[in-house]
């Protein structure tokens, strides 16, 4: 019997056999005008692309995104990219026990005490309206947020992905302040917490943390103009100050900085500046710390599409800790 193998440890030539999430699946045709389906295999230490070119394989049975299958194949390689071939494939069965948080990418903390932390980084707003928008719209969404992701396919898209992208970057937020003490932190945490929130009304999620599709007000408007939406919903049942209002929508509103990412105004207060490159940095560690995970040292990454197709480097000699963190 071949051991089930987790796909961060998977190499060209491997057999593998084993239970994984099924992330994605597509059926796609060839240049040849055959059938095949794409399919992006998951579990808490990757992703892996996956081929079924005998569609006749899984005649009968309903493949679909965000459930658990058992696989058996080869890992080959395609385009400096591992790539699983697929030589059976079959849909769990009612009485196979397992722990579905084995078979799903998410983030490295309970979601609950991650969520704990952020309502206390919350509680230190001292602005009353700035803190009762901000808590009211986090407590409308905090059941969907437990298990959320931050993006379909990009940075975070784990499960509970936008609730720890949310807390690493007010614990940056924290530290930055230090350094520029003339920064408010009620609008910048309030920022960090706002600025990707509508996401939950952007996106469809499972409790799998795997988004299916774009909602219809998410492809037609988008999560900035849906946030602006809420924060002026809230602030008008709030009777909040018209400035604090119009203050959290540009923060929203100028976070993706660019208009062809969405921004229709950069930022023109420096809580908007700093909340912009909080969020970039962020997700680019994210990017680069997965690109390493599996890449020995001395050696580079496979190319990373949301980087600007580079090759991550892993330097031989580790950055050594501060004495506190050893």
């Amino acid at each position: 019997m071949i051991e089930q193998k987790p796909i961060g440890e998977m190499g060209k030539g491997d057999s593998i056999q084993g239970y994984y999430l099924l992330k994605y699946v597509t059926l796609r045709t060839t240049n040849a005008n055959n059938r095949y389906y794409d399919l992006t295999l998951a579990d808490k230490t990757g992703e892996v692309n996956a081929k079924i070119w005998d569609v006749q394989m899984v005649k009968g049975m309903e493949l679909k995104d965000g459930i658990i299958v058992k696989v058996r194949g080869v890992v080959n390689e395609w385009q400096d990219s591992l790539q699983l071939k697929v030589e059976r494939i079959r849909l769990l069965e009612a009485q196979e026990d397992l722990d579905i948080e084995d078979f799903v990418p998410a983030a490295p903390y309970k979601a609950e005490e991650m969520l704990e932390q952020v309502l206390a980084y919350i509680g230190r707003i001292r602005d009353k309206d700035i803190r009762g928008i901000t808590e009211t719209i986090l407590k409308e969404k905090q059941e969907k947020l437990l298990f959320y992701p931050a993006a379909m396919r990009n940075h975070h898209s784990i499960r509970s992905g936008l609730l720890y992208h949310m807390l690493t970057m007010l614990k940056m937020a924290e530290k930055v302040m230090e350094v520029y003490s003339f920064l408010n932190s009620d609008y910048l945490y309030a920022g960090v917490v706002l600025h990707d929130l509508s996401k939950i009304e952007e996106m469809e999620s499972n409790e799998l943390g795997v988004v299916s599709s774009y909602t219809p007000e998410g492809m037609l408007l988008g999560h900035i103009i849906q946030g602006i939406k809420t924060i002026d919903r809230v602030g008008s049942q709030l009777e909040a100050d018209q400035e604090t209002i119009i203050l959290l929508q540009h923060l929203v509103l100028s976070h993706h900085y660019e208009p062809e990412f969405g921004s229709p105004k950069r930022p023109m207060i420096p809580e908007g500046e700093i909340l912009h490159y909080l969020d970039l940095m962020d997700a680019r560690m994210y990017d680069m710390q997965k690109a390493l995970e599996n890449v020995e040292p001395g050696g580079f990454s496979e190319k990373i599409w949301l980087l600007h197709n580079r090759n991550i480097y892993r330097p031989k000699k580790e950055a050594s800790r501060d004495l506190d963190e050893q």
